[in-house]
């Protein structure tokens, strides 16, 4: 049942429950994206498993997050169990056999995988603000904040880079409002108490040095098996919005880096993105325009984009429309929202003459979806009821022992696993507070000793410890009296002053950035 250039599947049933024919995904519209949905426990995780076992037999690299560690498995061997087997015969499925593949493990946090990172100015204004949940003064804040940095070379890389630019513009919010718009202390005050939150919520371990690079998750193993990226997330879902910042932001690098390759034969990257509810939920309208566009645009690149979620109404329809091909596992229909649910997954797929899609999928067994995917000319199949085949891999997780004898073999071992800290802005930034401040010392150190010279005429003006010390003396209250209204700019000022006029100088030097503000190289 195992043919080249296709993705076994499962086989479908007849109404009277007898196998009907052997369904599979074609590797050539791979890249034409997909959906897999359904109720807790229906079996999404082994379909995505069969799926991303199937791409990685065919030489295509993978990622995919792993929720809740039962996809760590994939990594091991599979064992003989009474549900594979049976599901085996039942499905005619003689050519079953047992395998195991190449697996990198990933981790946020650097506890279940090698550490994954990126810095703050590759992930760019918009993402940024999404992360933190800004307003719409506040985003405008961070865009200003990044156009700063662009135009003056200053590396964003980590998060104490962007409070100390932050600090830079609260302290002249009023000189660069002139140049780049309204910057409210108000709200950069906001952004700085946004960023603590997040430091607290472990968004410090993802920006940083070594940033990811994508060609390191898009590598084959010598058997010529893609290699599978599973990333680490049951620790990471404690904060869902950093979940589905991190993999949009992927998505984003993706799209800049990969050169245009058209319809290739099969795809160069699949891209499981689970509970991807999390992406869309409360997205502004102008997120979610961007997401549609990259997924529709990312198909020339060859990456596919499998969202994975319970219930299809977590998908807007502008995205829903891109992905052709769809396995639906069971839904309940108790509540008006899960009735409606229901209906359009229905309504989503090729009608079969057989069967009522609607009433089936109230119906399916573990294990068991409507399956449509895209066959001649790109055309979607007729929907069929059909019964997943077992996976080749362990169904289930590994042990920490197995995980860690995973990675010491891992082929990006050394590669992230140690932090980076070069200059950046935090260094740059506060070099420059202490060159003006020691520019200033010496202009002061200067004017005093000027003012101590036998002869020389002052105006009367002094500060307390400066100038002839008997004048000094006899003469304050008056000298008080006497000031002209000059007052020497303070040493912040003077900080502030030398990086403005750098940035002035320097524009024309702004980065380029994509759809989702990452950036272009």
């Amino acid at each position: 049942m195992i043919e080249d250039g296709k993705i076994f599947i499962g086989a479908s049933r007849n109404p009277d429950d007898s196998i009907n024919k052997p369904e599979y995904l074609d590797l050539k519209f791979g890249n034409r994206h997909g959906l897999v949905t359904g109720a807790t426990g229906t079996g999404k995780t082994v379909t995505l498993q069969v799926l991303a076992e199937g791409f990685s037999r065919a030489g295509v690299p993978v990622f995919a997050a792993d929720i809740k560690g039962d996809l760590s498995g994939i990594a091991a061997k599979g064992e003989p169990k009474d549900f594979l087997t049976k599901r085996a015969e039942q499905i005619g499925f003689s050519d079953y056999e047992f395998d195991q593949f190449p697996v990198i493990f990933w981790d946020l946090f650097g506890q279940k995988g090698h550490r994954v990172r990126t810095t703050v100015a590759e992930m760019g204004p918009l993402l940024l603000a999404r992360l933190m949940d800004a307003s719409e003064p506040q985003e405008g804040v961070i865009n200003i904040a990044f156009k700063i940095a662009d135009q003056a070379g200053l590396p964003l890389l980590d998060l104490k880079d962007f409070t100390s630019l932050l600090n830079y513009m609260g302290e002249n919010a009023t000189a660069l409002s002139t140049q780049y718009g309204l910057i409210s202390k108000a709200s950069v005050g906001s952004i700085q108490r946004a960023l603590l939150v997040l430091e607290q919520q472990g968004a410090e371990h993802f920006f940083g040095e070594p940033a990811l690079k994508i060609s390191d998750i898009m590598r084959t193993s010598n058997n010529g098996y893609g290699q599978i990226s599973v990333l680490a997330a049951d620790k990471l879902m404690m904060n869902p919005r950093l979940y589905a910042t991190f993999l949009l932001w992927l998505l984003s690098e993706l799209f800049e880096e990969l050169p245009e390759v058209g319809d290739p034969d099969k795809p160069k990257l699949v891209f499981f993105f689970d509970e991807a509810h999390l992406l869309f939920n409360d997205a502004p309208k102008v997120l979610v325009e961007r997401v549609e566009q990259v997924v529709r645009l990312i198909r020339s690149k060859g990456v596919g984009v499998y969202f994975v979620t319970q219930n299809p109404l977590d998908v807007p329809e502008t995205v829903l429309a891109q992905l052709g091909n769809r396995a639906q596992h069971a839904l309940r229909a108790y509540s008006p929202r899960e009735q409606k649910a229901v209906k359009t997954a229905a309504e989503t797929f090729r009608p079969n003459p057989a069967f009522d899609c609607a009433t089936v999928i109230t119906n399916l067994g573990t294990g068991e979806a409507l399956v449509s995917t895209l066959e001649a000319k790109g055309a979607p199949s007729i929907v069929e009821r059909t019964l997943i085949r077992p996976p080749s891999g362990r169904v289930g997780p590994l042990s920490d022992g197995e995980r860690q004898q995973v990675m010491d073999k891992s082929p990006v071992l050394g590669l992230y696993d140690e932090d980076v800290d070069r200059e950046s802005a935090f260094e740059i930034l506060a070099a420059r507070a202490k060159k003006a401040a020691d520019a200033e010392a010496a202009k002061r150190a200067q004017e005093e000793a000027a003012e101590q010279q036998p002869g020389s005429t002052t105006s009367g003006w002094s500060l307390p410890g400066f100038g002839d010390s008997k004048d000094d003396n006899q003469g304050r209250g008056q000298s008080r009296g006497r000031s002209s209204g000059y007052q020497r700019e303070t040493v912040v000022e003077a900080a502030m002053k030398s990086v403005a006029r750098t940035v002035a100088t320097q524009v024309g030097r702004a980065l380029v950035r994509g759809i989702l503000g990452s950036l272009k190289r």
